[in-house]
């Protein structure tokens, strides 16, 4: 099993997806967390939603159930140093991690960090504990856009930027 595990870690690590934070705040609390499991579920229905899988050891997941909102901010290709904040890879608690990042709080309330590419605030529609990871889903009730669409990726173990195929 263990040499599953491991070809399945690095055979995902071959993936690029793009960085985001998930933030939230709220009577639970105000948190965020850096995330690469982030997708689109529907654009279609009451709301268009997306889910977030986060793992279950965060304060921000636990955060995010209590709060029932959260905020999904995809992250420009120059917010590498957010990432790594929202990481925790400096080891600064969740208070300073929010005086450090420039953001602004959504029409709910919700944490949008200044420059992402996008941000999603949404209203927790569902939560399921699978074992490691709640997979979150949000129903969207409002998305702001940058004009500069470049986002942060990471694959093979390394923050990235996406290019045309023909930009070499």
């Amino acid at each position: 099993m263990t040499d599953l595990r491991s070809r399945f870690l690095e055979g995902m690590s071959r993936a690029a997806t793009f960085v985001g934070v998930a933030t939230t705040d709220g009577p639970s609390g105000r948190f965020g967390v850096t995330i690469s499991s982030l997708t689109s579920v529907s654009a279609d229905g009451d709301h268009p939603s997306l889910l977030a899988c986060i793992h279950h050891r965060s304060p921000a997941a636990a955060a995010i159930l209590g709060n029932r909102a959260f905020c999904a901010n995809l992250l420009h290709q120059g917010q590498e140093g957010v990432a790594n904040l929202f990481a925790g890879r400096d080891g600064k608690d969740q208070a300073a991690r929010f005086d450090e990042a420039k953001w602004t709080a959504g029409t709910i309330g919700q944490p949008r960090i200044d420059g992402a590419t996008a941000q999603f605030e949404c209203k927790l529609a569902t939560a399921l504990l699978w074992e490691t990871h709640y997979i979150i889903v949000g129903d969207v009730v409002g998305v702001d856009l940058s004009d500069d669409t470049a986002a942060l990726l990471y694959g093979q173990r390394a923050y990235r930027k996406a290019v045309g195929l023909g930009d070499s």
